[in-house]
């Protein structure tokens, strides 16, 4: 097995904590991973164990990214998505389906994304979750987004499923409330799986549990 694989990462736990949990099965202290997952995400994390391994984790994060997500209409979210303080959208026409489809064609390509308050994107030194987490004013910039593909996969008001296939830094969070925004209804991201980093797919990540044998 080489140093660089796929683990599934399941809902709780931070990215963080996942390598924390690698490094007392394995032994080894030199682990990283390449593209963090919100505690509230699932799926694919690109691991690399050894020094030399985790040189090269910068380009696998550039590589493109595939999601499931479900959106929840009908609410705004402080996080953008499930874990913050939620707002009810009032007065709102439930979109059609034709509606939601032409709206996501909207959202391909290279789209101007502001990544949410609550990441770890730094300001002026600081990560800006923390500064919202100490109630203070944070402004996040623009910037460049490349999605590459975006599907829909169900809808039944008020959830919207969507599969998508991004270029690196992408936040889904910000996608799903900016997809709530032009459909009038609010929207937040209620569930989220990355099933795909470059190469490394789920039906080949190890769960936690196989990473010291296979190894």
């Amino acid at each position: 097995m080489k140093d660089i694989f796929a683990v599934y990462k399941p809902k709780g736990p931070t990215s963080n904590q996942i390598l924390t949990k690698i490094r007392k099965r394995t032994g080894i202290k030199k682990v990283g991973h390449a593209g963090t997952l919100d505690p509230l995400a699932q799926g694919i994390l690109v691991v690399g164990v050894g020094r030399a391994a985790t040189k090269q984790l910068g380009t696998i994060v550039a590589k493109e990214k595939e999601y499931l997500a479900t959106i929840r209409l009908g609410y705004t979210s402080t996080t953008d998505d499930n874990e913050g303080q939620k707002e009810k959208i009032q007065d709102i026409t439930k979109p059609l389906l034709v509606h939601v489809k032409n709206t996501l064609k909207q959202f391909k390509g290279e789209i101007d994304q502001v990544p949410p308050i609550y990441s770890a994107i730094k300001i002026k030194g600081q990560e800006a979750y923390k500064l919202a987490r100490k109630g203070k004013e944070v402004k996040m910039k623009s910037r460049k987004a490349l999605i590459k593909k975006i599907s829909l996969i169900s809808y039944k008001y008020p959830y919207l499923k969507i599969e998508v296939v991004t270029g690196p830094g992408v936040y889904i969070r910000s996608l799903a409330r900016d997809i709530g925004q032009v459909l009038g209804t609010g929207g937040y991201l209620s569930s989220l799986e990355r099933t795909r980093v470059g190469r490394f797919t789920k039906n080949k990540a190890l769960k936690l549990n196989q990473i010291k044998k296979a190894l």
